[in-house]
């Protein structure tokens, strides 16, 4: 069974409450969570120059980091070891997050670099009260509050975002679709 007929399948059942899945179908996103399937996030995401969107931004990233995580180790279970993974996942660093990915050969180095460089952007935006104290180093400290710097750090957050995209396809298409259909 392929993903598109799965989602197909999905939308016309009831969804097993033991399944937690994001998944990603071209530019369509989708969670599979409680027994429920909702619109996930868009493929492009719009950043503001404004903190909120900034960090709601980077809660997204973080959200599909977890989802990689869980999907290399309990795959798509909604049931106690799903709980116990969240829980533990909360308490890890994201900076250990993006290190675990290199370790495991999911990012590559320059990938890895790219991640925690942004990072960075969001450990100082959740400390300051606006922009105006957060810098950006790509290759020099530039500034949020600037144009040109915002500018910089959105399209390379952007592009950050289509990989990370993209690595989570290549995940997602180590899941057994008839295998998981048949849990529905």
């Amino acid at each position: 069974m392929s993903l598109p007929k799965y989602i197909a399948s999905i939308k016309r059942k009831k969804i097993s409450p033991n399944i937690r899945l994001y998944v990603i179908d071209k530019d369509k996103h989708y969670f599979l969570n409680d027994g429920l399937i909702k619109k996930g996030f868009d493929s492009k995401l719009i950043i503001s120059k404004n903190r909120d969107s900034v960090l709601s931004a980077f809660s997204k990233m973080a959200f599909l980091f977890d989802e990689i995580i869980r999907l290399r180790i309990i795959r798509y279970s909604n049931q106690s070891d799903s709980t116990e993974l969240l829980y533990l996942l909360n308490l890890v660093p994201i900076n250990r997050k993006i290190r675990t990915f290199l370790d495991w050969k999911v990012f590559g180095p320059e990938f890895t670099r790219v991640m925690s460089r942004l990072f960075e952007v969001r450990n100082d935006t959740t400390h300051c009260i606006s922009l105006d104290e957060v810098r950006y180093n790509p290759k020099n400290k530039i500034s949020l509050a600037s144009a040109s710097g915002f500018k910089k750090f959105s399209l390379d957050f952007q592009k950050a975002w289509t990989v990370l995209l993209k690595i989570y396809v290549e995940q997602q298409k180590k899941i057994d679709w008839n295998k998981l259909e048949q849990e529905i």
